[in-house]
This record gives C-alpha cells, sequence and structure tokens, in this order.
C-alpha cells in the first residue's frame, strides 16, 4: 500500500505529504469506508490503541470494519446512519466533548474530494485535519462494485442546511433588548445568547460570529443568524457586520468598504447594519427626522480613539443628520463592576471624565467605557436625553452587564479566548413612520 498524508489545518487546494505514523492519544481518526478504503486494506494494519476511532461506511454488509483490526481500540465509534452531514456533525460533537483539535482521515483521493466541503462548513481552522490517502489501485477491494461512485455533484451544501435548520433552540427561545428611545420607523434589537443552536458551553447557544480560532462554524452561525431574522423580521435580509478594527474608521454604505472598520453609516432602507459584542459595546444611532442608521463597535481602545462620534460625525457630514435629532441606545456590556485595565491604560480615561476610573489608585484599575461613550457624545452635542445606556431608570434597560449574566449574555472577560458573540442591529424599514 503506497498511502502518503496530508495536513489541512485549513482547507485549501495544496497539501504536503509525510509517510504514515502511528495516531497520538490526542486524536481523533476516521476510517473512511464509504468512500475508500475497506476492512481488507493493508493500510488497517496500523495501530489504532490509543486513539478515539470513527468509522465511516455503508448500511450494507461487507463494508464494516474488521474487528481484528479495530477490537483493541479503547474507542470506536460506528457513523452509518443519517446523510454524510449528520454523521460528521455527530463525528464534531464527539470530538468537541473529548477536548479534542485533531483529526486523521484515512480514505482515497475520492474521499477527500468528497469529505472536504462537509469540513468546511462544518468546522473550523481551530481543528487540524490530516488526509492520509491510499492509491485507487492498491486494494482490489476498494475499487471493485462495493465502493460505487456516487453521481451527480456533491449536495454538501443542501445536506448541511438542512441539518442544522433541523437543530433544536437551545437555552430557551430567542430573546432580544430594545430601547424605547428608538422610534418603530426602524427595526432593531440587541441580541441576546438564548435560542440558537451552538452547543459549546461558551458558545452556546445564538452566538453570532465565527472565527478561525473558535469551534462554532460557519453553517451553525449563519443558522443562528437566520432564527435572529426570523424572530427579529429582518428575513431574508443579512446581518451587514462591522468588519472589527478596534478603532474610529467609519464605513458609509456606497463608498468602497474598507478591509475593516468599526461603524457604519446608511440611509438605505433594508439594509440591516449590526455591530457584534461580547463585553464591548454595540451601540445604535438613529435619525428619524432624516431617516438615517449606523451602528458602531466600541471597546476600550475605539472609545478612547473617539468611535461613537465619529459614527455621528459621519451621519452629519454625509447626510445632513443634526447632532440633535441623532438617538444613540448602548447594548449589552462589561459594566465598571468587572472591567479593569493595566494601570498605564486605564489612567487614559481620566481625561475623559474622572469618575471613568473609580479607583485609580489600584495597581489595575476598574474602567467605565460606557460612561466614558456618554460623556464624549454630550461634549459632541448629543443631548442626554437621546442617549439610552446603564445611566437611564425610566426606560426598560437595554444595557446590562455581560460579565455579569451568563445565563443570558456571552463575555470575553468572564469566559476567555473561546468566547460567543451578540450583536445590536438595527434597519430602517421599508415606507416606515415614526410614532
Amino acid at each position: 500500500m503506497q498511502a502518503g498524508t496530508c495536513r489541512s489545518p485549513a482547507p485549501g487546494p495544496s497539501r504536503t505529504c509525510d509517510p504514515p505514523r502511528l495516531p497520538a492519544m490526542t486524536e481523533a481518526v476516521l476510517l473512511d469506508l464509504l468512500h475508500g478504503c475497506c476492512s481488507d486494506c493493508p493500510g488497517l494494519s496500523w495501530s489504532f490503541s490509543d486513539s478515539h476511532v470513527f468509522v465511516l461506511c455503508g448500511s450494507r454488509g461487507g463494508s464494516g470494519p474488521a474487528d481484528s483490526v479495530l477490537g483493541s481500540c479503547r474507542s470506536v465509534q460506528v457513523l452509518d446512519s443519517g446523510s454524510i452531514a449528520e454523521r460528521l456533525y455527530l463525528l464534531k460533537r464527539t470530538v468537541d466533548e473529548l477536548d479534542l483539535s485533531s483529526v486523521r482521515v484515512l480514505t482515497s483521493a475520492r474521499g477527500l474530494e468528497r469529505l472536504r466541503p462537509y469540513q468546511e462548513r462544518l468546522f473550523t481552522a481551530a481543528y487540524i485535519f490530516t488526509y492520509q490517502l491510499r492509491t485507487e489501485d492498491t486494494c482490489p477491494s476498494c475499487t471493485g462494485p462495493a465502493h460505487p461512485r456516487s453521481p451527480g455533484p456533491p449536495t454538501h451544501e443542501e445536506e448541511v442546511s438542512r441539518l442544522v435548520q433541523q437543530l433544536p433552540g437551545l437555552r430557551e427561545p430567542i430573546r432580544l433588548l430594545k430601547s424605547t428611545l428608538i422610534p418603530d420607523c426602524f427595526g432593531h434589537g440587541f441580541s441576546t445568547r438564548t435560542g440558537g443552536v451552538s452547543y459549546i458551553s461558551t458558545l452556546s447557544s445564538l452566538n453570532l460570529f465565527s472565527s478561525s480560532r473558535r469551534r462554532d462554524p460557519g453553517a451553525v452561525v449563519m443558522e443562528n443568524r437566520r432564527r435572529l431574522a426570523l424572530h427579529a423580521g429582518f428575513y431574508p435580509l443579512p446581518l451587514q457586520l462591522v468588519k472589527v478594527n478596534h478603532a474610529s474608521d467609519v464605513w458609509v454604505l456606497g463608498k468602497p468598504e474598507p478591509q475593516s472598520y468599526d461603524a457604519m453609516v446608511t440611509d438605505q432602507p433594508g439594509v440591516v447594519l449590526a455591530a457584534p459584542g461580547a463585553d464591548c459595546m454595540p451601540i445604535l444611532f438613529a435619525d428619524p427626522v432624516s431617516k438615517v442608521i449606523a451602528a458602531a463597535h466600541a471597546g476600550w481602545k475605539g472609545t478612547l480613539m473617539g468611535v461613537a462620534m465619529a459614527t455621528v460625525e459621519a451621519m452629519v457630514t454625509e447626510f445632513g443628520c443634526r447632532v440633535s435629532d441623532i438617538v444613540v441606545a448602548v447594548g449589552p456590556s462589561v459594566g465598571a463592576c468587572c472591567f479593569t485595565l493595566e494601570r498605564k491604560q486605564a489612567l487614559d480615561f481620566l481625561c475623559i471624565h474622572p469618575d471613568c476610573v473609580p479607583d485609580p489608585d489600584s495597581a489595575r484599575p476598574h474602567v467605565n467605557i460606557r460612561l466614558a461613550n456618554r460623556v464624549l457624545l454630550q461634549r459632541g452635542g448629543v443631548p442626554l436625553e437621546n442617549i439610552h445606556d446603564d445611566s437611564v431608570l425610566e426606560r426598560p434597560p437595554v444595557t446590562p452587564c455581560t460579565s455579569c449574566h451568563p445565563e443570558a449574555f456571552f463575555s470575553h472577560v468572564r469566559d476567555g479566548l473561546n468566547f460567543g458573540t451578540q450583536v445590536g442591529f438595527l434597519w430602517i424599514k421599508e415606507g416606515g413612520q415614526a410614532r
């Protein structure tokens, strides 16, 4: 048998080949009997005793794994029912439960071609896939009629979409926070973490952002966004999410899109602007007179750089808004109760207002980034009564502390690097009128 190892830290067309190696205990092995191998393949003589083995096979007799090969494995799970998407999703869930990141796939070139698209949809670059291929002419059993080629193009996108749409919502139904300061000619909301299909604890359940460093794949996040859109009333419009740069750059829709920015402004009805947050502030801006909206992401760096007023200034400069007409809603974010910075960084906020740093003599002072943004907006001319944040007690709250409420919100401060993301979103309704 001639074989090579094809390492795939991120899906792509190129691969490098190394000699076969024994799996480590921190590795999962997917034995593809459906597309590339059979129980008689010489390659199965390699030891699987220290691996978690998953067997991808059909329901017909003769395609199952050989007991002599896999009998000594400490863990064997047969994936032989449902669509390929369902089987690989079960593989992913088990790999996540075992806290593994490395998956070695024993298959053929045809199997690689068929399985790779599912990997792209159901996994992220946080997983390292290694494809170990056999040549098509090595094992006569593998090239016989027991392994026919499936007719037609792969249907992985349809399979994956059907799979995630059938998943149950977790952590109760979707729940949104809404500001009574934003008039009804706009649709808007701040998402919470309930009602989505993400199952990993720190991402569960309505995670709305997929990252190569996290374990929530694009297909799951897109399903969460679809469910949010249906609940909020903007389906099938997609979320236009800011490309966070932790600065103060503002993109005016209709102009060339920058590579990164922390705020967006538009007067186009039916475009759903969204700003992410997981301690950082999603801030929504609306001018009911000029019918202009904006969304901004304000972390501590963006706050110091003035992203909130940069957004207001873009509304004024590009669309003729008056500052006094603009209303601002600050979404769920980390409070001064839970947010600290290195002393040198924290003391920069004293230049905005002394109350932004309640304990300036501490080695790691607490910082009130919400207050800092409110002060900067007021200095820029936004009336205090036009700002809805945690200082407003006469309206239903929209700015709870994300770190203090694990049942309702994601938090980087609380959950570490594998954190989920909620969003603030806003759009101009077609033909809508303010009450």
